[in-house]
């Protein structure tokens, strides 16, 4: 199989250094064999094929550590009518659109379940790489408990199917059953709700749910059993708290975040997951998708808390990841995060970090993906215009020109000046 050389592009090699202009990258087959100045491109043996930039950049594959490939937020009344196994066919194009905005892994937070991965991974579908978590633990009348007023269940995500174990679970021992079913499923990672959210219907963000000690079984069963991480849905300061003391790897959303939630993080390396584009897609979307009126009000408390938890965490030096939530606004809009992570404070290099080297080091990926080095999976994307002068530009799908997934092109667009 021939040598692919990139050329015309300036390298971003998401480690934050000096982009490098007139810059190569090089692979053969799913691996990376050099990535910098053109100059220093090794002579190979055998067959090269040139693949032109264009005066683009060339980037690794963006990553999100928080997404629900399964969901795209409906009405209720569209979900009721929707028969179970449409959601499947209909996930084959949100995958496509999640690779189209140049992501190429993903840390999936609930509702994809092993056979989805497997499909992926074996080519019958095109998407992402993908860690799961199948479903989240969560307490009765917590967020994940799809109880309503009227007594019914309306439930957001797919669940309680071959595969797909239920997550409500109370008390240490129940705990400790749920973790082995959901690791039993085929999942990556184990995903918790330690607070409530913003979208469930009898619950609040600053509610806590689980305590420390139920947290503690969560990551014995998983981390300490299987070598996983946890992960932790946590709003609510004190959540948050609890979860960081129990072990859990990643913190996701962090809206209510104090002084001390900030020292405990750096305390014990804990990774932030911001998710700043969700509370401001559940206000765009909430007539066209239905987001329920108690959705609405809590987004709206939660927006400015939010920004300022995000701005006051990543200004003491906490580890932020990119993640965006994405099943709550469409797939394919996921690097709208980027501009926000600018907004409070980080600088285009580092947003475009975080959704690369951070985001592998998070999902304990950093040897195969995050960065163009030699050695490393070939995740490339190439775009038409410059993040780090433009970053509003890459969220629209059409400047992701090129997008390559272990060495195989998955996205191509046609030359500038042509449709793509």
């Amino acid at each position: 199989m021939a040598i692919t050389v990139i050329k015309n592009g300036t390298l971003i090699d998401g480690n934050g250094g000096e982009p490098i202009v007139n810059s190569a990258v090089a692979f053969e087959k799913e691996k990376l064999l050099f990535a910098g100045s053109e100059k220093d491109l090794p002579n190979f043996a055998g067959e090269v094929q040139v693949l032109d930039a264009e005066g683009g950049c060339i980037l690794p594959g963006f990553i999100d550590t928080h997404v629900h490939m399964m969901l795209e937020y409906q009405p209720i009344e569209k979900r009721l009518a929707t028969p179970f196994s449409y959601n499947f066919y209909q996930a084959i194009e949100y995958m496509k659109n999640t690779i189209n905005a140049g992501i190429t892994a993903v840390r999936d937070c609930g509702g994809t379940d092993a056979g989805v991965k497997q499909a992926v991974e074996q080519g019958l579908i095109l998407g992402p790489r993908m860690q799961i978590s199948i479903t989240a633990l969560t307490t009765t009348g917590g967020h994940g408990d799809s109880y309503t007023a009227s007594g019914q269940t309306v439930k957001l995500l797919l669940d309680e199917y071959p595969g797909m174990p239920n997550g409500i679970c109370d008390g240490v021992e129940s705990v400790r059953k749920t973790v082995r079913e959901i690791l039993r499923a085929g999942a990556d990672v184990i995903k918790v709700h330690s607070t409530g959210g913003v979208l469930s219907p009898t619950d609040h963000p600053e509610f806590t749910q689980f305590n420390i000690e139920e947290l503690k079984v969560m990551v014995e069963e998983a981390q300490f059993r299987r070598g996983l991480k946890v992960m932790a849905h946590a709003q609510g300061a004190e959540g948050i708290k609890n979860a960081i003391k129990a072990g859990i790897h990643s913190i996701e959303h962090g809206i209510y975040i104090d002084d001390e939630c900030i020292e405990l993080m750096l305390k014990h390396g804990t990774y932030l997951v911001p998710t700043l584009l969700a509370p401001v897609a559940v206000l765009e979307l909430s007539e066209k998708a239905g987001m329920p009126e108690y959705g609405i009000k809590k987004a709206m408390e939660a927006i400015d808390a939010h920004k300022a938890s995000i701005e006051k965490a990543y200004k003491a030096g906490v580890k932020i990841a990119m993640g965006t939530d994405a099943g709550v606004m469409p797939h394919g809009t996921n690097l709208r995060e980027l501009s926000l992570m600018n907004e409070i404070g980080m600088s285009p290099m580092e947003t475009i970090v975080a959704t690369t080297k951070v985001a592998a080091e998070c999902m304990g990926w950093e040897d195969q993906i995050g960065t163009l080095e030699a050695g490393k999976l070939a995740d490339i994307v190439i775009t038409r215009t410059n993040p780090l002068t433009n970053l509003k530009s890459l969220e629209d799908n059409s400047n992701i020109h090129v997008v390559i997934k272990g060495g195989v092109i998955v996205k191509k667009g046609q030359k500038q000046g042509a449709l793509v």
